[in-house]
């Protein structure tokens, strides 16, 4: 960590989005280098009150429809390797599953010493009315000056627990949302701290764990589902599986279905009841139907996002150890608060 009169240092992990597109011929586009140029000419990012950065430009840029758990893994890895020389991080992401990826960092580098900040847009930074403007601004001066010691995700003028955000707008500047946790804080005209940090400051290196090749699934049920094909579906060789369910946590008491699922507990399946709701959180004690599903084995996300639920569990499943262990561990662990994502 720096001194307490060092300017401070933050470095940026450009991986893409709209934040650093340029307008060319074919729309908007990544390209090489213009994210750098953009930030240089730009005099309010290199006042002295603000901290030193460093940009690093992943190669490839990508859109983040094409994120997938490797890159995630690259990511954390790639904070992890300069941890040591900086007193922060932001990550410039796009945001169609800039929530994934808060989700997926805060799993993967448990035990958070310094922030890491999520952060990106939805008008390009070289346009004049974009919002990366402020939201890259402020994650830096918020990276320095009022750091929090877990994964954020900045938006808006507010900083969320990255792991209690979901995308809740595709155009609009609010585009997230935390519907079972307050914000960590508002950024006005004053900075206003509102949910407390999940850990202290330190500088001890986090734990890493980086995520293996898991068959992870996501199924959502309907009203007049075939339950046939609900049963095709759970019948695949899954490590994991998350039941999109109704309300509280209640689903149709098919016997095709809860055999199904039964069955998938019983092959070593870690299958995870997510209610499609909101706001809330699952509560399989409360009905018939939430209870049938436990009978069969399901553990609960209780408040989850389905972001974090999906990416805690891929995080799990990729622990080391013997498989009856890592998935006795995940089922247990599903329904325990590791990092502030369960309420």
């Amino acid at each position: 960590m720096s001194t307490p009169s060092a300017r401070k240092h933050i470095y940026i992990a450009y991986t893409g989005g709209t934040i650093g597109m340029a307008k060319t011929e074919r729309g908007y586009q990544p390209q090489a280098g213009f994210l750098q140029q953009k930030l240089n000419s730009l005099q309010e990012f290199n006042r002295a009150e603000m901290p030193q950065f460093t940009l690093h430009e992943y190669q490839p840029l990508l859109d983040s429809s094409d994120m997938s758990p490797q890159h995630w893994t690259d990511i954390a890895a790639d904070i992890l390797a300069n941890y040591e020389k900086y007193d922060g991080f932001v990550v410039l992401h796009g945001t169609d599953t800039m929530a994934y990826t808060a989700s997926a960092l805060s799993f993967m580098l448990q035990d958070l010493g310094k922030p890491v900040i999520v952060t990106g847009s939805q008008i390009p930074l070289a346009e004049m009315r974009s919002d990366g403007h402020e939201n890259l601004l402020n994650a830096l001066y918020i990276a320095a000056f009022h750091p929090l010691a877990e994964v954020g995700l900045f938006f808006n003028h507010t900083l969320l627990r990255g792991n209690r955000a979901s995308k809740v707008h595709a155009t609009g500047f609010g585009a997230f949302a935390s519907p079972n946790c307050a914000p960590l804080l508002k950024a006005g005209i004053n900075i206003e701290m509102i949910e407390p940090a999940i850990a202290e400051l330190h500088s001890r290196l986090p734990e890493f764990q980086p995520l293996q090749d898991k068959a992870v699934a996501v199924l959502t049920l309907y009203p007049g589902m075939d339950m046939g094909l609900a049963q095709y579906i759970i019948s695949q060789p899954l490590d994991g599986l998350i039941i999109q369910t109704f309300g509280a946590g209640n689903a149709p008491q098919q016997l095709t279905l809860l055999n199904a699922l039964a069955d998938a507990h019983k092959r070593g399946v870690v299958v995870v009841n997510h209610t499609q709701c909101t706001h809330g959180g699952v509560n399989m004690g409360g009905y018939a139907g939430g209870h049938a599903l436990r009978d069969c084995g399901l553990v609960s996300a209780g408040d989850m996002t389905l972001e974090a639920t999906l990416t805690k569990l891929h995080t799990l499943l990729s622990r080391p150890g013997e498989r009856e262990q890592v998935i006795r561990e995940a089922r247990r662990l599903m329904e325990v608060s590791l990092c502030g994502e369960l309420s």
